[in-house]
């Protein structure tokens, strides 16, 4: 059922001339399922309002709500063709994009002019454009088991997107994202927060662990306002939108923001959050004026980095944090990345660093990933001047029967249990080749490495013979990651020494 859906409106789109790219396919499908979630939210809305017996007042004037011009009664008057694409062309999308939004507008509706600010309507056929508002009005969003399925739907989106993505962005697969929270352990009354929020993955994994705890109405309040998000670009802020209101977030606390643009020394302790679960964007490069939000020893051309410490500003006192970061951020020893760690060392407790097999966002790069859990309080035991007392390091292995991850063999939460088990019960692990598995390192220890957190790192194999088109696509995904690294390595250089050699490629 679900696969059928899917491929009923990929298929449709396909023989529209306006869709160009999985990119457009995706934001065309979503915009109007945004419309259809939040219609069927309203009607919970206006449902609680007539028991208090107040009145409900849209945001959306009645004429442009989904459920008076989307739904075909197939008594023929249902909008089609040149008239349909007339009315959501030249009235729809710029009545919405121009909502009359004030201070007193509650944030559950100033969220419709906000996800359309910034967004397109490609189809140019009108009987296909009909055609697939049919099939989205098959989905009843207020039916459980809709829900349920449209949450399928929303994975083979979020795949699609991910083969329409650029470099260093990367969605995190549902098990690692229910693993974390898991770990974190998030309850009612913090707040979670990611503030590179994507399309929502870790905030709905904190809303499903945190929903088993709702017992009374206060608990209801509490998870409204439980989670917070930033996200940056227009479809993810969309998509992570609508994935809120599905959880029975009625108005999502997410921003359309640059996390990194703001200065960190203006962020205040109302700015902070209880618990932390991201996986910022790395392969990238920041811009001087983001570089500049950040004190001199942190600034970094890398994201990762500058989101760490974005990320060790906005924790609370005896927060948690759980995020993934790139190998490199590991052995790293710039000055920046070397002050962050030190800093990790000194002002918090870094107690755990999982290493995860590289294949977990195969196909879409081969970097190599790693879990770092750190907490905004002193360790029992740490070393005057520290914080942290000790940190230990855990591989985790392939599962039994696994060459790697890949789409057909995707990650399943299942293949966490080890970290699970030896989680609480922590004891240093070799491997039959006598390998370090599982470690533990005193603060002191990890200063004198240098802060090389490279450590239980997987043992080197045999080189695996691949298909010579995998091949190549690895090599260019490789490659181009190396002429990243290099381009920064050489900006930095120039920038210590003074020179611009923009003339010179210039003549």
């Amino acid at each position: 059922m679900v696969n059928n859906i899917v491929k009923r409106l990929q298929n449709i789109m396909r023989q529209d001339a306006g869709i160009n790219g999985d990119a457009q396919r995706i934001e065309q499908m979503v915009w109007m399922f945004f419309m259809k979630v939040y219609d069927t939210q309203e009607e919970t809305w206006e449902y609680k309002a007539y028991q208090d017996g107040k009145s409900f007042q849209s945001i959306i004037p009645e004429k442009y709500r989904w459920r008076n011009w989307a739904i075909d009664s197939k008594d023929g008057k249902a909008l089609t063709g040149d008239a349909l694409l007339h009315f959501i062309n030249e009235e729809l999308f710029p009545t919405l994009k121009n909502l009359p939004v004030t201070k007193e507008t509650p944030r559950s509706k100033t969220i419709v002019r906000e996800v359309f600010a910034d967004l397109n309507q490609y189809m140019k056929n009108g009987i296909l454009l009909r055609q697939i508002i049919n099939v989205i009005n098959e989905i009843e969003f207020d039916d459980a088991e809709d829900r349920h399925m449209f949450g399928d739907i929303y994975e083979g989106i979020l795949k699609d997107l991910q083969s329409a993505g650029n470099a260093g962005e990367f969605y995190t697969p549902r098990a690692l994202t229910d693993f974390i929270i898991a770990i974190l352990n998030p309850q009612l009354g913090e707040t979670v927060g990611d503030f590179t929020s994507g399309t929502g993955g870790f905030l709905t994994s904190a809303l499903n662990h945190l929903a088993k705890q709702v017992k009374t109405t206060e608990d209801g309040r509490k998870f409204q306002s439980s989670v917070i998000g930033q996200e940056w670009k227009p479809l993810p802020y969309l998509l992570s939108i609508t994935n809120l209101l599905l959880h029975d977030v009625e108005a999502p606390n997410i921003r359309n923001c640059d996390s990194l643009g703001t200065k960190l020394s203006d962020f205040t302790e109302a700015d902070k959050v209880d618990v932390i679960a991201m996986n910022p964007p790395y392969g990238g490069s920041t811009d001087a004026a983001a570089k500049s939000n950040f004190p001199m020893e942190f600034r970094s051309s890398e994201t990762a980095d500058l989101f760490m410490v974005l990320i060790m500003r906005r924790l609370k006192e005896h927060g948690r944090a759980g995020v993934i970061i790139p190998d490199g951020f590991l052995f790293g020893t710039d000055g920046a990345k070397l002050a962050i760690k030190t800093a990790l060392l000194r002002e918090y407790n870094l107690h755990t660093i999982i290493r995860l097999p590289g294949s977990i966002f195969a196909p879409y790069t081969s970097i190599a990933t790693n879990i770092v859990f750190f907490n905004n309080e002193t360790a029992e035991g740490a070393p005057e001047g520290f914080k942290t007392r000790e940190t230990w390091f855990y591989r985790l292995d392939m599962p039994e029967g696994y060459k790697h991850f890949n789409k057909t063999n995707p990650m399943k939460l299942e293949h966490c249990q080890p970290i699970m088990d030896w989680w609480n019960n922590r004891q240093p692990l070799q491997d039959a080749e006598g390998n370090d598995k599982a470690r533990c390192f005193t603060t002191d220890e990890l200063i004198a490495l240098d802060c090389n957190f490279d450590q239980c790192k997987f043992p080197k194999s045999e080189e695996e013979i691949l298909p010579p088109a995998e091949l190549l696509k690895n090599y260019y995904s490789r490659r181009a990651e190396l002429d990243r690294e290099i381009d920064r390595t050489l900006s930095e250089i120039q920038k210590i020494l003074g020179i611009d050699l923009t003339d010179d490629k210039q003549q």
